[in-house]
């Protein structure tokens, strides 16, 4: 992990300089507004294994910090701080590492908001019209166990194909 000092150098300075944690540790896992599910899955993973909290980094409190920064492309990204030779500073070494091996920190919580997000697409950004276009053409991701089924499926009320296929 490198420290905050050299990853904001390397970045070009972000506007706002938090002087104080220059010496704390970035953690190779960050969001941003338009992320995708494998990264607000490792995110929420992360946060909850170093704590659950995100501290204000205005104050010195705590191992953990969650530094936001304005962006011109997405909006604002994040990224997770934490203390040098802190409990926390374990965690993240372990994290990173099991980052190392496998993309996913939890795949039971990336399946969930994978699941969470095809839902929400599906109720959200299909017309019933298109609901039955899509069924149509992807008829070997949907087991209709009844007629009633089917139609809430068409409604938008449920989602019962393939979430990645969906929200790729």
């Amino acid at each position: 992990m490198q420290t905050f000092y050299d990853y904001r150098t390397k970045a070009e300075a972000f506007g706002t300089i938090i002087d104080n944690m220059d010496d704390w540790l970035v953690l190779d896992i960050m969001r941003h507004r338009d992320s995708d599910c494998l990264t607000e899955s490792n995110w929420r993973v992360a946060i909850k294994k170093l704590g659950g909290e995100t501290y204000d980094s205005e104050e010195d409190t705590g191992d953990v910090s969650i530094v936001r920064f304005g962006h011109w492309a997405v909006g604002w990204v994040e990224h997770i701080l934490v203390r040098p030779n802190s409990p926390a500073h374990n965690i993240a070494i372990k994290l990173e590492e099991k980052l190392n091996d496998y993309p996913i920190l939890d795949d039971d919580d990336f399946s969930n908001l994978e699941d969470e997000e095809a839902h929400r697409v599906w109720k959200d950004c299909y017309s019933p019209k298109e609901r039955i276009e899509y069924i149509r053409e992807n008829r070997s991701q949907f087991d209709f166990p009844s007629f009633a089924y089917m139609l809430s499926c068409v409604r938008g009320e449920c989602f019962s194909g393939y979430a990645s296929e969906l929200i790729q």
